[in-house]
């Protein structure tokens, strides 16, 4: 029989050894309600965040290379950006392999560029400010012999025949996605 002095769950709710009270059981239901409740609420804010399906639906491309011929270079759509993808000549990958890294703002070999020597794949946006470069192969525009690749009418960012920037306000190359080769024709970019 309990005594009047020490009702039972008295010890319990006074932090004692004792089983959980009630009121504990209702303070973790309450906050694992208001809990799954915020999750709830989150979860559209959090799942807006994630790539459209348009993007997604992009996030890979295949291109046929087979017509493109040493010299020439073809323009691709990726997630909205530009692509080029240049097959250079044997003058070209010397020029690029050539070039003393050291010197170079952004150092980065060309081998460190290429998956073959031959096919450069470079993202078309200037690291300056997001212009989109044009190829100036003879880089006669400022008399000065240029780099023989890009050049960036914007603002005069020169980048050579491995995409990496020379001369200019660009403070980095541009950029090489990620690709595959699939097949000697066919390339996979994403």
């Amino acid at each position: 029989m309990p005594s009047i002095t020490h009702p039972i769950g008295a010890d319990a709710a006074e932090g004692g050894g004792g089983a959980p009270s009630r009121r504990h059981f209702l303070y973790l239901g309450t906050a694992a309600m208001g809990a799954a409740g915020l999750g709830a609420a989150a979860w559209p804010f959090i799942d807006s965040m994630n790539p459209a399906s348009d993007t997604l639906a992009l996030a890979t491309i295949e291109v046929n290379i087979a017509s493109v011929q040493p010299g020439q270079m073809i323009v691709a759509a990726w997630q909205g950006k530009p692509v080029f993808i240049r097959r250079r000549t044997p003058e070209e990958i010397k020029a690029a392999q050539d070039v003393d890294i050291t010197t170079l703002r952004d150092a980065e070999a060309d081998s460190a560029r290429v998956q073959k020597p031959e096919w450069l794949i470079l993202i078309g946006v200037c690291t300056h400010l997001g212009c989109v470069p044009m190829f100036d192969g003879n880089a006669l525009h400022l008399g000065d012999g240029g780099f023989g690749g890009w050049f960036c009418s914007c603002h005069g960012s020169q980048f050579d025949t491995a995409g990496r920037i020379r001369k200019g306000p660009a403070p980095r190359n541009l950029s090489v996605p990620r690709y595959v080769f699939l097949s000697e024709a066919v390339i996979k970019i994403g």
